[in-house]
């Protein structure tokens, strides 16, 4: 059997594409990250701990970020960056917790700071029902200055997972949610652009475009996934 490639994505400071395992030494190195570092360093922001968390889907581990939170902030911040880049359809709770559903919960209000030197591993569960869970994973920090007024700096993330049409194997651009929710578990639900203007499947509504989130084809979920700064 042959092994499924390997996910990539795209460094934020330079665009250059590296494997999801390789992405943390890239960003060590990256000469235009230095650069906006050493700009940094010459602007008005206080010096903090700056952290690099390791962001991934529990489940669909091709879904992931490389981001730079400051100590200051909060849990909260955090999880109002993820709500924009990767799971808010309808306002669902949510919270952050140590073991998961069997662990214990990690309040929102607290800083970065507090948590991560204590906490290196961490669960993000949105929507108690239908429950996207995201990892959340400490890979180091640095003394210095933020790089961006916000409280999170987005420094990678992963390209958009290849997926391919149901008719035709060309790359999908749809989502039927129809063929995912009563479709056989082998079945592909995917789309082309070609394809999806004659699906016959209109149950569960017209087929959703495809976006770089995990929460795709859970609840009302349909983007926008970007980030929110």
């Amino acid at each position: 059997m042959s092994r499924k490639p390997q996910s990539r994505g795209r460094c934020q400071y330079c665009g250059e594409e590296t494997p999801k395992s390789g992405m943390s030494r890239h960003l060590e190195k990256c000469g235009k990250r230095a650069q906006a570092i050493r700009s940094a360093e010459a602007g008005k922001l206080p010096e903090e701990r700056l952290w690099h968390i390791r962001v991934e889907d529990a489940y669909a581990r091709d879904f992931w970020l490389d981001l730079e939170m400051r100590g200051s902030a909060t849990l909260e911040k955090l999880d109002s960056y993820l709500r924009h880049i990767w799971l808010e359809c309808c306002g669902h709770l949510s919270k952050f917790t140590v073991g998961g559903w069997g662990g214990y919960d990690v309040g929102k209000a607290r800083k970065a700071d507090d948590v991560f030197p204590k906490e290196p591993d961490l669960l993000h569960l949105y929507d108690f029902g239908t429950t996207s869970e995201t990892r959340i994973r400490i890979v180091g920090s640095r003394k210095g200055k933020a790089t961006t007024k916000h409280p999170i700096a987005l420094m990678a993330r992963n390209d958009m997972p290849e997926t391919h049409c149901r008719d035709c194997n060309k790359p999908a651009a749809y989502l039927c949610m129809e063929c995912l929710i009563e479709g056989d578990v082998d079945e592909n639900p995917y789309l082309c652009e070609e394809h999806v203007e004659d699906h016959p499947h209109l149950n569960y509504g017209e087929p959703v475009q495809l976006v770089n989130s995990p929460r795709l084809g859970m609840c009302g979920y349909d983007g926008p996934a970007e980030p929110p700064y």
